[in-house]
């Protein structure tokens, strides 16, 4: 996922592992605030999502994701990181696991 370029996923919710797998790849998983769904955003899947800061992101942080829209129009959504510990936050930043116990062997 993150060798595609994305750096962040926005969901409803996440199965457990499914969020931590998202972590352990250097994915930043976002969950929906206030009620919000896809549904009753209006989201088709031609939007473009944008959400800033997240170079600087803190576990449990709240974010606002910018959604664009086909017709141009853009809609603020509220969202929260689910990054829950410093040590996801520090896979995070490394760009996975992998890369963090890489980075930790080669000091």
């Amino acid at each position: 996922t993150n060798l595609l370029g994305v750096r962040a996923v926005i969901a409803e919710s996440y199965e457990r592992i499914h969020r931590s797998n998202l972590v352990g790849m250097g994915v930043i998983p976002f969950t929906f605030e206030d009620g919000a769904t896809w549904e009753n955003l209006g989201l088709k899947g031609d939007e473009t999502v944008s959400i800033e800061g997240l170079a600087d992101i803190k576990p449990r942080e709240k974010k606002i994701a910018k959604v664009t829209f086909a017709d141009g129009t853009v809609k603020e959504v509220p969202i929260l990181c689910r990054i829950d510990t410093l040590d996801e936050l520090t896979y995070v930043n490394n760009g996975g696991i992998l890369q963090t116990v890489l980075r930790d062997l080669a000091a």
